[in-house]
């Protein structure tokens, strides 16, 4: 389902995916190379934004600057939805129309620090990119980086720019792994009064303000290293 605008807004830089911000429009050109196809084009950017941006769910979420793509690159960290808005601000400097999609995953991998964090093992607002390509809209999935993967146990999430790229239900121990419980849309821009409205209706209005405090305490910075995290099976 589409949320707003015709299709020139999936090209159209915002102020969170700002894709004409000089740094973007340099990184996707550096990541491209001297690729002019542009299924070969999405795919060069989607393993750039996989692996040169880290993978951290605590960071920043509640202000529509902590999506931004260019800071996204600057700080070279972010969960799902930065790292997809990233992507989707590459996508379009290099004239692919581009999308964000959403979903609500249940992760039985999490960590058990990020379990105790959120108070669940559903991750609501899940993000996704949309990109178009030969004629038909696919899903890639940029959020954790190679090296998360190899800890978690879970093969590198691929993306060939023809299939959707989307998480795998079970790990390489055929354990449970990613489960999509409802897709939620797509949309031309980072819908962040939404996607804080929903994470306060499921995780509760009052642990989702001590996140924003706790952030707004230590300037962005939550104490925590994800990637040193003890994985539980949920």
């Amino acid at each position: 389902m589409e949320r707003e605008g015709g299709f020139e807004s999936f090209l159209a830089p915002t102020s969170i995916i700002d894709s004409d911000h000089p740094d973007v429009a340099a990184f996707a050109r550096m990541s491209v190379g001297h690729s002019v196809d542009p299924v070969e084009r999405a795919v060069k950017l989607y393993l750039a934004v996989r692996d040169s941006i880290r993978y951290d769910p605590y960071t920043p979420f509640h202000l529509p600057e902590h999506y931004r793509a260019s800071r996204v690159l600057k700080r070279g960290r972010g969960f799902c939805i930065p790292k997809a808005s990233l992507l989707c601000a590459c996508a379009r400097s290099m004239g692919i129309p581009s999308r964000l999609g959403f979903a609500n995953v249940r992760n039985h991998l999490a960590t058990r620090q990020l379990l105790e964090f959120l108070g669940a093992n559903l991750f609501v607002f899940h993000a996704f990119v949309e990109l178009h390509l030969d004629g038909k809209w696919v899903k890639a999935t940029p959020a954790f980086n190679r090296e998360l993967c190899e800890r978690h146990r879970v093969p590198p999430l691929e993306f060939d720019g023809h299939e959707d790229s989307v998480f795998q239900p079970y790990n390489l121990e055929n354990q449970k792994y990613m489960e999509y419980e409802g897709f939620l849309g797509s949309y031309a821009d980072v819908p962040v009064a939404e996607i804080v409205s929903a994470w306060e209706a499921t995780y509760g209005k009052e642990r989702v303000s001590g996140w924003i405090r706790q952030f707004s305490e230590t300037d962005g910075r939550a104490g925590a290293s994800f990637e040193k995290e003890e994985v539980l099976q949920t």
